[in-house]
C-alpha cells in the first residue's frame, strides 16, 4: 500500500497528491495522512468519486484515510481511477453560481445582507439549469446554523442541487463544525466545476 504524507498541506494539495498517485498506476490501495478534518473530508470524497472504498483511522492529531479500489471487469486501475465525477451531467445546460461574500453589492452592509438573502431564496427560479452553488471566503457563513437563508439552501439540497462549501474557508473562520448544508470541498473540485459549467456567475 502506498502512503502519502500530506500533513501540513493546505487544500487542495492533499487531494492533488492523491490524484497524482492514482494516475501513476497500480494504486489499488492508498493511505493518505492529513492533519485536519477539512482535508480528511476532501480526500474521502475524492476517493469515493473514483469508486474507492474508504476507512479512516485517528492517529494522534492526524487522520489516516485509506482508499481501496475494486476494479470493474475489463478495466485497468488507471482507467477506473480516471473516472470523471461529472460525466453524467452532459445533456442539461449547467449554470454554476459562486458566492464569495455573504452580502450583495457594496454601500450599506445591512442592505447587502437583505439583498443576498433575497437573491438566494429566488435563485431556484433558474430551474434545472442551476447546477452548482459554491460558497467561498465570507460566503461560507451563509451555510452555517446562524444563516438567515439556511432553510432555503437546505431545500435546494433536498431537491438535488449540489452545494459546495470551501473547506479552507470554513477552517479559517472556525466554522467547520457549524456548517449545516452542502459538502465540504476544495479548490480542485471548484476549478473542475468551473471547467464543466456552461456559465459561471460570480458574486
Amino acid at each position: 500500500m502506498k502512503e502519502i504524507n500530506a500533513k501540513g498541506l493546505a487544500c487542495p494539495a492533499p487531494v492533488l497528491h492523491t490524484k497524482a498517485a492514482m494516475e501513476e498506476g497500480n494504486a489499488d490501495s492508498l493511505k493518505v495522512i492529513v492533519d485536519n478534518e477539512a482535508s480528511m473530508e476532501n480526500v474521502i470524497r475524492f476517493f469515493e468519486s473514483k469508486t474507492y472504498t474508504t476507512s479512516v483511522e485517528r492517529q494522534g492529531g492526524c487522520f489516516a484515510v485509506t482508499g481501496r479500489l475494486e476494479i470493474a471487469a475489463g478495466r485497468t486501475i488507471a482507467e477506473q481511477a480516471g473516472k470523471k465525477e461529472y460525466e453524467g451531467d452532459i445533456e442539461n445546460k449547467k449554470i454554476m453560481v459562486m458566492c464569495g461574500t455573504d452580502r450583495l453589492g457594496s454601500g450599506d452592509d445591512e442592505l447587502g445582507l437583505k439583498l443576498m438573502a433575497s437573491f438566494l431564496t429566488t435563485l431556484g427560479e433558474m430551474g434545472p439549469e442551476l447546477w452548482r452553488l459554491v460558497f467561498v471566503n465570507n460566503g461560507v457563513k451563509l451555510t452555517t446554523n446562524e444563516s438567515k437563508v439556511l432553510y432555503a439552501l437546505q431545500e435546494y439540497a433536498k431537491n438535488g442541487l449540489k452545494i459546495m462549501v470551501c473547506g479552507t474557508c470554513l477552517t479559517y473562520f472556525d466554522l467547520l463544525e457549524k456548517k449545516q448544508v452542502g459538502e465540504t470541498t476544495n479548490m480542485l473540485d471548484i476549478v473542475t466545476s468551473m471547467q464543466v459549467a456552461d456559465k459561471v456567475i460570480n458574486l
